[in-house]
């Protein structure tokens, strides 16, 4: 997808907003894996999401090519537009934000602070999104789809990160739900010539990913209801699909039990918050521990936004229902 240069290019961009994220090598996290397991810490970023990068690259792009556009309008369950919020008012634009009704009060009250124009519609991302497609003109501002090439392009920056930092990982576990994540860890283990698996991680709940690799070709869900809100999509992104079609390991399975526990474990044993999507990959591994035995693996913590009575709920060992 992109050159090291031009990932390199994206990162020093990506860090003129924001300082690189940690990636540690967690001994407590590897007794329970038996293997040597590094985590990539998104949850450190100013939105405590990996989103923020997607949005510095892509409001750049912007104002380079249409700087005309009064600002950009999209669709979100809280990640992406709290990052797409962020850049955009950093560069004088307009923000309009769409999100579900229903979503996470937390995340909506951090997009309103990063200077969001919030906007509740339908009852999923889905749903949303197409809303945000039959408006965008009329009010004149400009689409930012889930998934673009500006956006991957920044998201690489991370996973070029970590496999500088540890260029010898045998495999690397991400949460997948537009693609973006998946699709930069890709273009960065490809540009720097890495040998490294990468394991796009789903929740039982909403496998449209992992139905429509199987397929080779986009299969649609009739419903996404998991409390890992950033994988919570029913229809999948034809242009992501091929590239994680192509170029993932496998796509694996967790269950909504399993994402809790991980959140749990993350917590107990690295002092660290996840929400649930940014959980997903350490149960992914968890499930597969006899596969990873005695390899090094890494694991993304995409996010840590979770709500405060869904915190609570997992750590008195409940599983949250949306």
């Amino acid at each position: 997808m992109f050159s090291v240069n031009e990932i390199e290019a994206a990162h020093r961009l990506v860090t003129r907003a924001m300082s690189p994220t940690p990636q540690y090598a967690w001994p407590q996290l590897g007794e329970r894996a038996g293997a040597e397991v590094w985590v990539k810490h998104e949850n450190h970023t100013p939105t405590g999401s990996f989103k923020v990068r997607g949005a510095c690259t892509f409001i750049d792009w912007l104002v380079r090519t249409r700087p005309e556009s009064p600002g950009i309008i999209t669709a979100t369950r809280g990640n992406h537009g709290q990052g797409q919020a962020r850049a955009a008012t950093a560069a004088g634009r307009r923000a309009v934000i769409y999100m579900p009704h229903g979503n996470s009060v937390e995340k909506n009250a951090a997009m309103k602070s990063f200077g969001a124009e919030l906007v509740e519609f339908g009852h999923d991302f889905d749903e949303a999104k197409e809303e945000v497609l039959r408006v965008a003109e009329q009010e004149g501002l400009t689409f930012v789809p889930p998934f673009h090439e500006e956006l991957v392009r920044g998201v690489s920056t991370y996973a070029y990160e970590l496999l500088t930092a540890a260029p010898d990982l045998d495999t690397l576990y991400v949460p997948v739900g537009c693609g973006s994540g998946i699709c930069g860890c890709i273009a960065a283990r490809d540009a720097l010539g890495r040998d490294t698996k990468i394991v796009g991680v789903v929740s039982e709940q909403a496998q449209t990913v992992k139905l429509s690799v199987e397929a080779g070709r986009p299969v649609e869900t009739n419903s996404a209801r998991t409390f890992a809100d950033g994988v919570a999509v029913r229809v999948p992104v034809k242009d992501a699909l091929a590239i994680y079609g192509a170029g993932a390991e496998r796509i694996v399975t967790v269950s909504e039990a399993q994402i809790a526990e991980a959140i749990r474990i993350l917590y107990r044993d690295i002092h660290n918050l996840a929400e649930g999507a940014g959980a997903a990959a350490l149960a992914a591994l968890l499930n597969e521990r006899d596969r990873m035995a005695g390899r090094k693996v890494a694991v993304i913590l995409t996010g840590g936004n979770i709500d405060t009575d869904w915190f609570l709920k997992v750590m008195a060992g409940g599983v949250p229902v949306p």
